[in-house]
């Protein structure tokens, strides 16, 4: 898999040739968009990621059903973070979300023309932060990716499918 791994720690779900695989064409008319910047970005999406998991219902319910030490809960802030190394399936779509999610949030915003309403970077701007929602919300849906005790596979105890609210823009 082409997660960014550093001292065994997953610190991105997607490197610099996933994005390039995504939309050559934006590489080739912006060469400044080099590598090191790019996974730059690619490391703030997941943590982007990981916090917007982390704040979930999905998460907040997951942990509580299956936090064996007891840990108190008395406010959202004492429900931990997700473990990126625990993620053990779906990783193409987590690797998918992490280059939508850096495109929509970081890449493209660093090179748009806001003063064009027609500027492409906008646009795709738009049609990346709306695959991110989709695959976002697929992934809460489906809650079969998350190896909770970190045993190397996803037991069928394990699998927590949840429910995402879709929002309605007008």
């Amino acid at each position: 898999m082409s997660f960014i791994i550093e001292n065994n720690v997953t610190i991105s779900f997607a490197d610099y040739d996933d994005c390039v695989d995504k939309d050559k064409r934006l590489f080739e008319q912006n060469e400044g968009l080099t590598d090191d910047y790019v996974e730059e970005q690619l490391i703030r999406a997941t943590e982007r990621i990981l916090s917007k998991l982390r704040s979930s219902s999905w998460w907040r319910a997951y942990f509580i059903r299956r936090d064996t030490a007891n840990t108190v809960i008395n406010t959202v802030a004492d429900v931990p973070a997700l473990d990126p190394d625990k993620i053990k399936s779906r990783l193409n779509d987590f690797r998918d979300l992490c280059v939508y999610t850096a495109f929509s949030n970081f890449v493209l915003p660093s090179i748009a023309d806001f003063g064009a309403e027609d500027n492409a970077e906008r646009n795709k701007m738009g049609y990346y932060s709306n695959k991110a929602d989709d695959l976002f919300g697929e992934l809460i849906t489906a809650g079969d990716w998350y190896d909770f005790d970190d045993d190397g596979s996803i037991a069928s105890t394990e699998k927590s499918p949840g429910q995402y609210n879709l929002k309605r823009v007008r």
